[in-house]
């Protein structure tokens, strides 16, 4: 294995209050940045009238669209209170949605500031913004930085050629740019049809990286950005295929590969997932004799369950609500279904702004856990009547159905945290009686025939990786394990993994969590040779076998 570097031990108003009492006194120096009062905007608006007046009706009627354009943009804004979380840049810097460009970019030639082409993206123009959003998240994400510094002067990964298909947020921008600092060569294509951030991806591509994905791309679309990222061989290894190495996130990429070229699987020596669905697709092959390559788990390492899982899930869920509805969410009745890591951080959170919450589950461990921590378990079809926010967290299909839908109460919010974007059955709202209304990115209202309607974000996918509302730290977790458990594959010699499902190694998974323990100021308190050798374990590490559960 690769050594690793040690880690060191008066909301103000201008008019009277409603009992007549004076108004508190605004300095003139704050004054310019009141609202204006009713009268001034009817001032205002008497004043446009004459200057449209004067303009004539067409410039009349642009200045009435500069004041629209503004006005949606600023609501946009505020209502995020981040501008990356659902707004993209438009090509003069100002902010927009994103989806309103009819454009599909593979109609369009798009070249960098360097002339590099090797791309198919929104908007190459968004990457100063891009690579602001990136420099924020490695202010988070220092652990992985200092992995970085370590390995790139090794170059670890020199002769690496990665295909990736992740989330391409900030977060993951960071761990792709480590790979290349560490010597890989990669091209990026993205996992999930929404979670894309427009100018991250810019960021990556005006740096040389080939990158093919853009937000709210269509299936078809999807496909062809992957197929893009594998089927390059204008290299000499046209006749094995350019890549020999896999990251992937949901296993679509691997499957593509497999279904479409499968003699490509003849140079790959090491596949990476940490999606647990990919996972299930992948130790399917493995039980069939047909997988064809070393596979990595990282989904299952102890980092991954614990912080991703667990953490993400009870910092993200409920502020992807928030940033989507503007909704309160404290006091409302939620039914979150599945008590597995990430259905557990989910109830956590929603019990902690004072929920009542619900839990679905089929497993009896998991479900006594749950009425152990104060949940009440139930089945979804005896509460979803009047239930005013259900989250799907259990990584299986059809958990909810259109039945469900037709009892929800108007207004329910329907929203999926697992891993399978077919949790929501989706497919069946597409009824002539039913009808959509897209009311802000990620978020549509369904209509049915009496007028009820539902709120569903994302379309079914995962609602806090769509609204960029995952903190970058639990990212960094996941991400050095990535990078490590890459390292590891390429690295280690031919015989040392046959085409199987290995779990990252626990020495592995302790340095990841050593690395990150730093930032909160941690000191590890270490064994004495007399208190290792009773347990019987390394002073280093490592502390558990490989099946403690934590």
């Amino acid at each position: 294995m690769t050594s690793f570097p040690k880690v060191s031990k008066t909301n103000e108003n201008d008019g009277p209050n409603e009992d007549n009492t004076p108004a508190p006194t605004v300095p003139k120096s704050l004054r310019a940045a009141q609202p204006p009062t009713p009268s001034t905007q009817e001032q205002g608006g008497r004043h446009m009238t004459k200057m449209n007046s004067k303009m004539g009706a067409s410039e009349g009627v642009k200045a009435s669209y500069r004041r629209e354009r503004w006005r949606s943009r600023s609501m946009s804004i505020s209502s995020n209170g981040s501008i990356s979380s659902r707004s993209s840049f438009s090509s003069d810097g100002s902010a927009s949605d994103g989806e309103g460009d009819d454009v599909n970019p593979r109609d369009i030639q798009q070249e960098t500031s360097s002339g590099f082409t090797d791309f198919c993206i929104r908007n190459i123009k968004l990457h100063n913004f891009g690579r602001r959003e990136i420099k924020i998240a490695e202010e988070e994400m220092s652990a992985l930085m200092l992995l970085r510094t370590k390995l790139s002067t090794e170059k670890s990964l020199a002769g690496a050629r990665i295909v990736i298909c992740t989330h391409v947020t900030a977060q993951s921008a960071v761990l792709i740019e480590t790979l290349v600092a560490c010597g890989a060569e990669v091209r990026v294509s993205a996992c999930n049809i929404f979670s894309t951030q427009n100018e991250v991806a810019a960021a990556l591509a005006e740096v040389g990286i080939p990158t093919f994905c853009w937000k709210t791309m269509t299936e078809k679309d999807f496909w062809w950005c992957i197929d893009k990222c594998v089927a390059k061989s204008d290299t000499a290894d046209e006749a094995k295929g350019w890549a020999n190495m896999i990251l992937d996130d949901g296993g679509d990429l691997t499957h593509h590969l497999y279904k479409n070229y499968p003699d490509k699987f003849n140079s790959i020596t090491g596949i990476v997932e940490e999606n647990i669905s990919g996972i299930h697709r992948l130790y399917q092959m493995s039980r069939a004799n047909k997988l064809p390559a070393p596979v990595m788990n990282v989904n299952d390492s102890v980092t991954k369950t614990k912080f991703d899982n667990l953490y993400a899930s009870r910092e993200s869920v409920t502020d992807a609500i928030k940033r989507t509805t503007d909704c309160m969410i404290g006091g409302k009745l939620v039914v979150v279904c599945g008590y597995g890591e990430v259905g557990k951080g989910c109830a956590a959170a929603f019990q902690g702004v004072g929920c009542i919450v619900m839990v679905t589950e089929c497993d009896p461990i998991c479900a006594v856990q749950a009425c152990m921590q104060g949940f009440r378990v139930v089945r979804l079809e005896d509460v979803v009547h009047y239930a005013d926010i259900v989250v799907t967290c259990t990584g299986n299909k059809n958990v909810v159905t259109r039945e469900h839908m037709n009892k929800m109460k108007s207004g329910c919010i329907l929203a999926n945290m697992g891993h399978s974007f077919v949790e929501i059955d989706v497919n069946s709202l597409s009824t002539t009686d039913l009808s959509w209304e897209r009311v802000r990115s990620q978020v549509d209202h369904i209509f049915w025939p009496d007028g009820k309607h539902i709120v569903l974000l994302a379309k079914g996918r995962l609602a806090n990786h769509c609204c960029s509302s995952i903190p970058s730290f639990i990212i960094s977790i996941t991400a050095t394990a990535q990078a490590l458990a890459l390292i590891e594959l390429f690295k280690a010699p031919p015989t040392r993994y046959k085409p199987d499902v290995y779990l990252l190694p626990k020495k592995m998974d302790e340095y990841v969590a050593s690395l990150h323990l730093t930032i909160f100021n941690g000191h590890l308190t270490e064994l004495t040779k007399e208190q290792a050798s009773f347990l019987n374990i390394n002073r280093t590490g490592p502390f558990k076998t490989q099946h403690y559960k934590y």
